[in-house]
């Protein structure tokens, strides 16, 4: 191989290794406005991988998951997304990318109690998949009902429907499992990866649940 396929082959790589690459982070800060500062390790999660991060309460999982999201900004470092720096993206910008591209699973399910969970999730995206995910998820049978007839757990797959309704890039999950018993944490968790996985989206779990440890390999403990 001469030296200019070389160099274009080592470009080709590097370039399909960037687009694996869904979620990095360099030196990120977040300052309180109490002055307080929260540092934050760098991280890298590729497209269907599964990043883990724990800690206590009070180090800073929700808020870095919130900077992840664009919903808040850090003071100073960088936040790329599927190849897109967020962090100095504009407020009405951000939004549409985070439609686009970013998924989020709430602690709490935040359904509208007065619609059927087929109604909620068509409010999101008038996806022609939600059959298709329902299904997946085992939730195809409960589209008609009202959310609070739902169980804890069956919630929580109608969110993680929900979040993944647009086929978002990157998966951003908040104490998914820390309401849960130990069967269904374990099913959720492994649900939760095998549908990252299908959807080549990057997964972060934040929580306190170090239950999880025994799942995912590629952990970072906050403190």
């Amino acid at each position: 191989m001469g030296i200019f396929a070389t160099r274009k082959w080592l470009n080709a790589t590097v370039l399909l290794l960037k687009k694996r690459t869904m979620l990095y982070t360099r030196n990120l800060v977040y300052a309180h406005p109490n002055g307080h500062a929260l540092l934050f390790p760098d991280m890298e999660c590729a497209a269907g991988d599964v990043l883990l991060i724990t800690g206590g309460s009070g180090v800073g999982k929700t808020t870095l998951l919130h900077l992840l999201a664009g919903l808040l900004k850090p003071a100073i470092g960088e936040i790329h997304v599927a190849g897109t720096a967020i962090q100095s993206m504009k407020p009405a910008a951000m939004d549409a990318f985070r439609g686009k591209h970013i998924g989020i699973i709430y602690q709490q399910s935040h359904f509208i109690a007065s619609l059927s969970v087929r109604e909620n999730l068509l409010l999101v995206s008038k996806n022609t998949r939600l059959q298709e995910i329902s299904e997946k998820l085992g939730i195809q049978q409960l589209l008609h009902k009202k959310p609070a007839q739902l169980s804890q757990g069956e919630q929580q797959r109608a969110s993680i429907t929900r979040a993944l309704l647009q086929s978002p890039q990157l998966l951003l999950a908040d104490e998914p499992t820390a309401s849960l018993d130990d069967e269904n944490c374990i099913a959720v968790a492994k649900l939760l990866a095998a549908q990252a996985a299908e959807q080549r989206a990057a997964l972060l779990i934040v929580t306190h649940d170090n239950r999880l440890k025994q799942l995912f390999a590629h952990h970072i403990t906050l403190s």
